[in-house]
């Protein structure tokens, strides 16, 4: 592969479960999350876009690593270190909500909802960035 070709995949390993997430997760939007079957698919979601975020990330650190790319490797790695610290501190509170929902606490749903703002947010966040970085990424070494 051309420098060129190795970035292009590593941006469409990383930008396929994004935009996928940013375009699934708003449907969320319009469901109560105090129904529990929603809830915990929407929990679902969010596990499974940590879990192939992490091996995206992996994937992609490795690919630029070995192209030479040290600082495309190290943000995509940063990237990924989020996905792996953020998957534990976002859903040890997740599953926090879902538990004071269980318990009868009527304010945990919209808790929950805040939550599933900020997910979506850093989301986004995380997107403009990747989607910024291209044509500094693409450019052949």
């Amino acid at each position: 592969m051309t420098p060129d070709a190795v970035a292009v995949a590593v941006m469409v390993i990383l930008l396929f479960p994004m935009g996928y997430f940013t375009l699934a997760s708003p449907a969320f939007l319009l469901v109560k999350l105090d129904i529990q079957p929603v809830a915990q698919l929407l929990r679902g979601m969010f596990n499974a876009h940590f879990l192939v975020m992490r091996v995206a990330g992996v994937i992609g650190t490795l690919a630029f690593l070995v192209d030479g790319r040290l600082v495309a490797a190290i943000g995509v790695g940063l990237l990924t270190a989020l996905a792996i610290g953020g998957r534990r501190w976002f859903m040890r509170r997740m599953d926090d909500q879902l538990s004071a929902t269980d318990a009868g606490d009527t304010e945990a749903p919209r808790r929950l909802r805040r939550l599933h703002w900020s997910g979506m947010l850093c989301n986004a966040v995380l997107l403009v960035a990747l989607v910024t970085s291209i044509p500094y990424v693409a450019i052949s070494a």
